[in-house]
């Protein structure tokens, strides 16, 4: 299973985020499509952990959905889709109990990673529907805000937990992806290169992967998605000098990042950001 980054514990409330101004990262008249080729060739940030002022270069942010896009950049918002938000979990068992996976004793499955988040249940048409349903205001909070893209976190979570399918997952990520597209956004998939021909065929524009470098698995999503493709290795596992060697040896996406594991913000300890020189 490959790692995940470290994501704000701040809830996402639909409410606050359809009451939010949208900013100047979003050009009225642009389509994704034309916004991404004109921020790909510059260099990215990976900024779950909290927002800080882009580096010079930047040119493609990703942002928890609960902060504002980065103005002048191809900012893609960031949503758990096929799990429960830090913070979301009494929430979840008040109003959508029957949305929750359960194991054999009825009690809600938990990510043996991630302690305070629990498994969406994904195997029923009408299970994936009613999902799909709770997270489109939080899509239509990301485009109102301003941000381009919306990064789906989770999908492969089929491969932690007993009773998910691959199919399920896919399944509902069509609905969220559609969700998307609904509203002039494109959709990430993130990690879950198991998924193969199924994830773009699912709709996904692009992908958001961890440590594909550190896994060797880079060039099977490129062989998926080309050049749309953001790339986030950790310094715990990949150092300085590893990362840039990879760089050098084109076994990463021309934007791809090193970054510090809890992703701190830009001048709070621990921060670490590197691109390929």
């Amino acid at each position: 299973m490959l790692a995940r980054a470290a994501r704000a514990v701040a809830a996402v409330a639909a409410a606050a985020l359809l009451s939010s101004c949208a900013t100047t990262a979003t050009v009225a008249g642009d389509d994704p499509a034309s916004r991404w080729e004109s921020a790909s060739g510059g260099s990215v940030d990976y900024q779950l952990g909290g927002a800080s002022e882009p580096d010079d270069g930047v040119t493609v942010v990703v942002r928890d959905a609960s902060e504002p896009p980065a103005d002048g950049t191809f900012s893609i918002c960031y949503l758990n889709g096929f799990q429960t938000q830090p913070g979301d979990a009494r929430w979840w068992l008040d109003e959508h109990p029957e949305l929750l996976l359960r194991d054999g004793d009825g009690e809600p499955m938990i990510d043996p990673g991630w302690p305070d988040e629990m498994a969406l249940d994904t195997r029923e048409p009408e299970q994936r529907a009613a999902i799909a349903a709770i997270v489109e205001p939080w899509v239509a909070g990301c485009a109102e805000q301003g941000h381009d893209a919306v990064e789906y976190d989770n999908l492969d979570s089929w491969t932690r937990f007993d009773g998910l399918t691959m199919d399920g997952n896919l399944a509902l990520a069509a609905l969220l992806v559609d969700a998307a597209h609904a509203q002039g956004m494109w959709a990430a998939q993130k990690n879950a290169l198991d998924a193969g021909d199924a994830g773009p065929a699912a709709g996904f524009d692009l992908v958001v992967s961890e440590e594909c470098g550190q896994y060797d698995e880079c060039a099977g999503y490129a062989a998926l998605y080309g050049d749309r493709h953001l790339d986030v290795e950790y310094v715990e596992e990949t150092d300085e000098e590893a990362f840039v060697a990879m760089c050098e040896a084109g076994d990463l996406p021309a934007l791809a990042v090193l970054r510090d594991r809890p992703l701190a913000p830009a001048g709070e300890a621990g921060h670490v950001r590197v691109v390929c020189p």
